[in-house]
């Protein structure tokens, strides 16, 4: 079956102060399938997972989300979910709170659906603490929460495993698997191997912003 395309990099190109962080990236992304990205601290996968979101401006080649090109213009994809690097929320809020907050943005879902994504990973809609009291894997769990609320078409991760106990790990792959399933394309950068290799479709290694590596995973 073929599947159609969800994301194309096409020559993308950045560089930072002179030097390439990402260099002549060339890859095609299909809905319904999840997509791991491994690679060292400084290899560049946060990179590339910034310049599919419209968080960074390439300086050469073409970015396509969803039938989107990104231009100046047309910064951002219009269904996209993102957790990059550390979730950042209010304090004195609750999780629902904070979600309720961020849904005003869109307002293309209700409290339903925000306390379903809460209770997915694992994260009680009803708690009253405030964000400042949660430990940090209830933090990390949050930030997926808000990434995946939407049921975005696109779904970028970066380190989602991070402070994540054993139960948060098999609800995150549970949820993940569930949205794969439903037509989403989910990108997941991490320096988990095994993480990886047990959820995704195929995998790519990133070295001094060059793709090293595709290799399928799952039949």
């Amino acid at each position: 079956m073929i599947l159609e395309n969800s994301i194309v990099l096409e020559d993308v190109s950045k560089k930072i102060k002179g030097q390439y962080v990402l260099k002549q990236i060339n890859l095609h992304l299909n809905r319904g399938k999840i997509y791991g990205l491994k690679g060292k601290n400084g290899s560049g996968k946060t990179m590339l997972l910034r310049a599919i979101s419209g968080l960074i401006r390439i300086n050469s080649g073409k970015i396509t989300v969803m039938d989107k090109v990104l231009t100046k213009e047309n910064e951002f994809p219009d269904s996209i979910g993102v957790l990059i690097e550390t979730p950042g929320f209010i304090p004195e809020y609750t999780g629902l709170k904070n979600l309720k907050l961020l849904s005003m943005i869109k307002n293309i879902i209700g409290d339903l659906e925000m306390k379903k994504s809460l209770a997915d990973v694992g994260l009680d809609p009803e708690d009253k603490r405030k964000f400042r009291q949660f430990s940090l894997g209830m933090k990390q769990r949050l930030g997926i929460a808000q990434a995946i609320m939407e049921k975005p078409d696109v779904i970028l991760l970066d380190e989602p495993s991070n402070a994540l106990d054993e139960e948060g790990m098999k609800q995150l792959n549970k949820v993940l698997l569930e949205l794969r399933n439903g037509g989403a394309t989910i990108v997941i950068a991490s320096h988990d191997s095994k993480m990886l290799e047990e959820i995704s479709d195929e995998i790519f290694e990133i070295e001094r912003g060059e793709l090293r590596l595709n290799q399928e995973v799952v039949e």
